[in-house]
C-alpha cells in the first residue's frame, strides 16, 4: 500500500555516499545535497518526497556532514514514522531518530519533568471522551453520544490553535467553526475538564505539547540541553502543522536554521483539527534565503489519473490553489478513469464488489485494491457487499495488525522458537527462515491454502499469510536472517505499528487513506451532498472537500473507478447528481477546466446489478412510508423495516428466532460474521413480511440477487413452517 511495496523491502545498503544518491532524479538529488541553510521541498503526489527526505538525510550522515544522533526527523503517524526509520536503516543512517511529534514531545517530557516540575509524570489518558462526559455533568449540560464526540472535538480544537477556554466562542466564530452546542456551554465544559484533569492527576494528548513548549519557554537551560541535542531537523507533511507543533518546532530550533520541510498544500485535509497550511507557504517570508524545491515528476500514477488530478485543482480557489503543483506522469499510459452512476446505494456498493471480484478472479492481488468514500458511516454497506461477493477485505481504522489475538498469538510461538528451536520437533527439517516461519505458524492455523469464504476464519488466516510472506521477503534481502532476526523485525514493526501487507480489500475513509496507494481504487458516493459534504459551507470548507477527492485520486496508480448513486435507497427519489468538482472532468459534463482538465475517452456507465442490462433510469418514484402511520420514510433502516422504528410490530417472533438459529449455523459453516449472511433488520423485515415466494422475498431491502439465489429456498422453507434443506457452503 506504500510505495515500498513494489521494490524490495530491504534492499542492499549503498556502499557510499555517493551511492545514495544514484536513482535519484534531478530534483531529487537538489533535495538530498541541501544539506545547509533552510530547505523547503514542494512534493506533489506520488512524487517521492519520502524518498528524497531519508535520502536528504542518509547522504548527510554518510558524508560526515550530519551526526545520526543531533538529527530529528518528524512526521505526524506512526506508521509514517517507522517507515522512514526502516528507509534510514537500509540506507546505512542508523541512529537518526524519526518519530511523530508526540512521540518526540513525550520523551523529553518524560526526561524533564522531575528536573522542571518535580516527581513522575502525571498519567497520560487514552480517551478523553469520559472525562468531557463528567466536565458536563458537572455543568449540568446534557450530551448525547454525538454531542459527546463533537465537544471533545472542539476541545482538543482549542488546545492544538493554543486557545484557552475563555477565548473559545471568539476563536470559534473568528475560525468559522460550527459549534455543536451553544460556545458559551462548550467554553463551560472545556474549563470544568482542564479541572478535573488537574484534580485526577491525569493529562491528554494535547497536553503533551502544551507542557513540553510550557518547559521550553520557561526553562533557558532545559531548551539549551535539547538544542544542543538535535542540530538539524526534517519536518514531513509540514502542511499539516497546527500552530501548537509549529511552536513547539521553533523552540526546539531556537535561533538556527537547519530546517527542512516538506509539503503540498494541496493535500491539506485536515484543518478541522486545527492543521493550516500557512507554515508551508509563508516559509519562504519566514525564511527569505530558504532553498526551494519543486517535486512534481509522479512516479505513482498513470498520465489518465495524473490528468484528473491536475484537473480537479485547475478548477480550485484559494491561498492553496495559487500554489498548487502540476503533475507530471512517469508511468506509461494506462486506461481512462471509469464513470458509473447507479440507480441506488445498495446497488453502486454491489456494483462495486462484482468489479473487485472480476478483477480478483483476473489475477489482481485484493491487497491492490481500495474503496475509498467520504464518511465512515458508508463502510457497512461496502463491507456487506464484498461480504455477499466472497471477497475478503480489511477495514482500515478497524484493530489494529499487532493487537490482534491471532498476530499476538503467532508472536509468542515465533519468539519461544527462536529461544528454543534447537529442542523443537517441528523445526527438525526446516532449512531457511520462510520454512521455519510456516512450521511454527501452521501450529497457529496457517495453511498452504487459504480457506473457503470470508469472515473470521479468513481474516485470521490472512493475518498469519502476511507474516509468511514478510518471511519471505526478509530472507529475500537477507538470507543469512534467523527466526531471532524476524522476531527482531516484528517487534520493530510493532513498536511502529508499520504491518506487513494483509490480503483484503482495503476500506477506507478518505481521511485515513492520505499516505497510502493502490493499484485500483474505487472512489464512491461522489455526488453533491456527500463530495463536498453537505456542511461544507464556507468557500474554504468546500475547496478543502476538493482537496480531499483530490487526494483519493492519487492513491490510485492504474487504475480509477469513480461512482455516485441517483438515491440513497432503493425506490428513494432520484433526487442526486454527481458532484460539481467532477464538472467538465468526466465525459458528457459541461465546465471549465484548466489547460491540465480533460479526461478525454470513455463514457459514463450506467450501473446494474443481477442481470447483463442495465437497470432503466426512474424519473419519478413514490416515496416510502411507514405501513402503520403513514409518515415518509427516509431512514435505511426503517425503510428496510417500512416502519418506523417507533411504530408497533407485527413481527412473528417465534418466525424471527427460527431464523437468527439458522443465521448461526449458516455462519458457522461458513467462517463469516453471522451479519454477513444477513442483518439483524434484514432478518426482522422477513420475519415481519413472512414471504410466500422469491417475489416477495426479493423485494425486502437486503436481500440482493446473490443472497436470494444462495438463501432463499433456505429462508422460504423457514417461513412456511419447514426445515431448510441446507447447502453446500461455499459458491
Amino acid at each position: 500500500m506504500t510505495a515500498a511495496t513494489h521494490s524490495s523491502l530491504f534492499p542492499p545498503v549503498p556502499d557510499s555516499a555517493d551511492a545514495v544518491l544514484e536513482g535519484l532524479d534531478p530534483e531529487q538529488r537538489a533535495v538530498a545535497t541541501a544539506l545547509h541553510g533552510p530547505v523547503c521541498v514542494l512534493a506533489g503526489a506520488g512524487t517521492g518526497k519520502t524518498r528524497a527526505i531519508t535520502h536528504r538525510i542518509a547522504y548527510g550522515v554518510r558524508a560526515g556532514i550530519l551526526q545520526p544522533s543531533s538529527v530529528l526527523a518528524v512526521t505526524f503517524t506512526n506508521r509514517a514514522a517507522g517507515e522512514m526509520r526502516g528507509r534510514l536503516r537500509q540506507l546505512g543512517a542508523q541512529g537518526v531518530q524519526a518519530r511523530t511529534f508526540h512521540s518526540a514531545a513525550l520523551r523529553q517530557l518524560q526526561f524533564f519533568w522531575p528536573k522542571a516540575i518535580g516527581g513522575s509524570l502525571p498519567r497520560l489518558v487514552d480517551r478523553k471522551i469520559q472525562l468531557v462526559a463528567d466536565a458536563a455533568a458537572a455543568c449540568r449540560i446534557r450530551l448525547d453520544r454525538g454531542e459527546l464526540r463533537d465537544v471533545t472535538a472542539e476541545i482538543e480544537w482549542s488546545k492544538v490553535t493554543r486557545t484557552v477556554p475563555a477565548d473559545y466562542p471568539m476563536a470559534a466564530q473568528k475560525a468559522g467553526r460550527e459549534a455543536p452546542r451553544d460556545p458559551a456551554e462548550i467554553a463551560q465544559v472545556y474549563s470544568v475538564y482542564e479541572d478535573l484533569k488537574r484534580d485526577r492527576a491525569v493529562i491528554d494528548f494535547e497536553d503533551v505539547l502544551l507542557l513540553t513548549v510550557g518547559i521550553l519557554q520557561d526553562r533557558h537551560d532545559i531548551a539549551e540541553q535539547v538544542r544542543a541535542q538535535y542540530q538539524h531537523f526534517v519536518v514531513d507533511e509540514y502542511q499539516d502543522v497546527s500552530p501548537l507543533q509549529q511552536r513547539l518546532l521553533e523552540l526546539w530550533l531556537g535561533e538556527r536554521d537547519s530546517l527542512c520541510v516538506v509539503g503540498d498544500a494541496s493535500q491539506t485535509i485536515y484543518s478541522f483539527t486545527g492543521a493550516t497550511p500557512d507554515h508551508l507557504l509563508d516559509f519562504r517570508t519566514r525564511h527569505p534565503g530558504a532553498t526551494v524545491v519543486k517535486l512534481v515528476r509522479d512516479y505513482r500514477s498513470t498520465p489518465q489519473v495524473v490528468r484528473l488530478a491536475n484537473g480537479l485543482l485547475a478548477q480550485a480557489r484559494g491561498r492553496a490553489a495559487d500554489h498548487r503543483l502540476e503533475l507530471i506522469s512517469q508511468r506509461p499510459a494506462g486506461p481512462e478513469p471509469v464513470y458509473t452512476e447507479y440507480t441506488d446505494e445498495p446497488a453502486e456498493a454491489e456494483g462495486a464488489a462484482r468489479r473487485i471480484r472480476e478483477l480478483v478472479a483476473a489475477g489482481v492481488p485484493a491487497a491492490e485494491i481500495a474503496v475509498l468514500f467520504r464518511t465512515n458511516a458508508q463502510s457497512e454497506t461496502y463491507e456487506q457487499a464484498l461480504a455477499d461477493a466472497g471477497v475478503p477485505y480489511q477495514l482500515r481504522g478497524a484493530e489494529r495488525f499487532f493487537d490482534r489475538p491471532e498476530v499476538r498469538k503467532a508472536g509468542v510461538a515465533l519468539r519461544a522458537a527462536a529461544r528454543f528451536g534447537g529442542n523443537d520437533a517441528l523445526l527438525d527439517d526446516t532449512v531457511d527462515l520462510p520454512s521455519q516461519v510456516r512450521a511454527v505458524l501452521s501450529g497457529e492455523g496457517w495453511t498452504t491454502s487459504p480457506p473457503a469464504g470470508s469472515g473470521a476464519v479468513r481474516e485470521r488466516w490472512e493475518s498469519l499469510a502476511a507474516l509468511v510472506n514478510l518471511a519471505q521477503d526478509v530472507a529475500a534481502a537477507r538470507p543469512a536472517a534467523t527466526l531471532a532476526d524476524f522476531v527482531a523485525e516484528l517487534d520493530e514493526r510493532a513498536g511502529a505499528q508499520h504491518a506487513p501487507t494483509v490480503q483484503g480489500v482495503t476500506l477506507a475513509s478518505l481521511h485515513s487513506a492520505k499516505g497510502l496507494e493502490w493499484d485500483v481504487v474505487f472512489l464512491v458516493g461522489v455526488a453533491e451532498g456527500m463530495m463536498p459534504i453537505t456542511y461544507a459551507k464556507t468557500d474554504e470548507q468546500i475547496e478543502e472537500e476538493r482537496r480531499l477527492l483530490y487526494v483519493g485520486v492519487t492513491r490510485a496508480r492504474e487504475r480509477l473507478h469513480v461512482s455516485w448513486s441517483l438515491s440513497r435507497t432503493p425506490g428513494g427519489r432520484p433526487g442526486r447528481r454527481p458532484s460539481h468538482f467532477l464538472d467538465g472532468l468526466r465525459p458528457g459534463s459541461t465546465g471549465t477546466v484548466g489547460r491540465a482538465g480533460g479526461t478525454g475517452g470513455g463514457g459514463v456507465e450506467r450501473g446494474f446489478t443481477g442481470g447483463p442490462v442495465a437497470a432503466p433510469r426512474r424519473t419519478q418514484r413514490t416515496p416510502a412510508r411507514c405501513r402503520v402511520c403513514g409518515r415518509t420514510l427516509t431512514d435505511a433502516g426503517e425503510m428496510k423495516l417500512m416502519r418506523c422504528d417507533d411504530c408497533p410490530s407485527d413481527m412473528d417472533e417465534g418466525l424471527y428466532e427460527r431464523l437468527r438459529e439458522w443465521r448461526a449455523d449458516q455462519a458457522r459453516l461458513s467462517g463469516q460474521p453471522a451479519f454477513c449472511v444477513f442483518t439483524d433488520r434484514t432478518l426482522m423485515a422477513i420475519a415481519e413480511s413472512a414471504p410466500d415466494d422469491d417475489r416477495e422475498l426479493a423485494r425486502i431491502p437486503g436481500v440482493g440477487t446473490r443472497k436470494l439465489n444462495r438463501y432463499g429456498a433456505d429462508v422460504l422453507a423457514i417461513c412456511a413452517g419447514q426445515e431448510p434443506e441446507g447447502e453446500e457452503v461455499g459458491d
